[in-house]
């Protein structure tokens, strides 16, 4: 009797032990978080986006290695009090192995991703492959992890290798607009024709600024707000215009009409002052371009030309096109040029003589339907 309540004390200590390790230990992973985080604040350089991402990183995996910890300690005494149960021995002995190899793979997953989006904001080309990126990462060392386990079990995976050589084919065949689209993403993000935050101009006819370049697709956001989601394959087979490249700087065309009677010089003279005024006030001009203008039509009722403005995007080009227009017109009118309404000039004495020359013909004709008709023959 007494051995049995002495095995029961010891069976409760090792369990207030085991309770009491593990709480430590989230103790101990508190404090290095803790510890890691007062860093990444402290640091001025670039160890601190290391710091923070460590930090996203060891939160999950460590956690888990906590539990592994937990279960190994269980194992162990298994071991102290004798109890030979090789089934839950065995088991334990897997999901351990198992652990550790998930705790590795989910700390290298996580950091690369969190490096990947902790950088996008520095570099055009983390930036646009970011998404992707991460998506391929996460399957590889999904993959890698699930054969490693399968292999510390005793399952031979190189018939699994085998058979994943003939079952991707097949997936490929089920799979290829997925795959085209998956491809032709990878494609966008290699060759940039466009790129995240570029304005773009669709063939559809849509502009909008491009938000994200996932794995089926991409979406862009238009003016009003709302979001295109354009398949990838779609996109690169497709023929758009990307206002923001080379540069994001564009020229703006306004075009303008003076009556006949104006002297050009003096409306070159004037127009050129008020575009000059105007790159150098308005927020959105550029001062440095030198605006010209051109004199390209004699139209019906004006001389047409056009001035050319220079703006720092393409989507800025309403504004400062707007503020031209408005003081243009208030220096044409200060300047006494006049932009002449459209004109249609109607000969009435010509019309008139026509349309008496046709009533002359025609009034001593009878309608053909009141024409009498010939006698049907007996």
């Amino acid at each position: 009797m007494a051995s049995t309540n002495l095995f029961e004390n010891e069976q409760a200590i090792a369990i207030a032990a085991l309770v009491g390790v593990v709480i430590v230990l989230f103790i101990i992973k508190r404090l290095i978080l803790v510890r890691l985080k007062a860093k990444a604040r402290s640091e001025k350089s670039s160890m601190s986006d290391i710091y923070r991402v460590l930090v996203l990183s060891l939160n999950a995996p460590l956690n888990l290695l906590i539990w592994v910890i937990f279960l190994q300690l269980v194992k162990s005494i298994f071991s102290v009090f004798s109890i030979e149960d090789e089934v839950a021995i065995k088991a334990l002995g897997i999901v351990i192995e198992a652990g550790v190899i998930i705790t590795v793979f989910l700390f290298f997953e996580r950091f690369v991703n969190y490096t990947l989006e902790r950088y996008r904001d520095q570099s055009t080309i983390v930036k646009n492959t970011s998404a992707i990126a991460g998506g391929a990462v996460r399957a590889v060392f999904a993959v890698l992890a699930i054969l490693i386990i399968l292999s510390t079990m005793g399952v031979s995976v190189t018939p699994i290798v085998a058979s994943l050589g003939i079952t991707s084919l097949a997936v490929a065949l089920a799979l290829q607009p997925t795959l085209e689209n998956f491809f032709s993403g990878i494609q966008l993000v290699m060759d940039k024709p466009i790129r995240i935050g570029d304005f773009i101009e669709l063939d559809s006819g849509e502009q909008g600024f491009v938000e994200k370049i996932g794995w089926r697709s991409t979406w862009v956001r238009m003016l009003p707000n709302n979001i295109v989601i354009m398949p990838n394959s779609k996109l690169s087979n497709s023929k758009l215009i990307n206002y923001y490249y080379p540069e994001r700087e564009l020229s703006v065309p306004v075009d303008v009409g003076v009556h006949y009677s104006s002297d050009l010089e003096h409306v070159e003279k004037v127009c050129l002052d008020v575009a000059n005024c105007i790159l150098e006030q308005h927020e959105y001009g550029v001062e440095t371009y030198q605006p010209f203008v051109i004199f390209h039509t004699f139209d019906n009722s004006s001389i047409n030309l056009t001035v050319m403005l220079r703006t720092r995007e393409y989507f800025n080009r309403f504004f400062i096109k707007s503020a031209f227009i408005k003081m243009l017109k208030k220096r044409f009118d200060e300047e006494g040029i006049v932009i002449p309404f459209p004109i249609t000039a109607l000969n009435v004495e010509q019309e008139g003589a026509a349309s008496a020359l046709y009533n002359q013909r025609h009034q001593n004709q009878p309608s053909e339907q009141y024409q009498e008709k010939p006698p049907r023959p007996t």
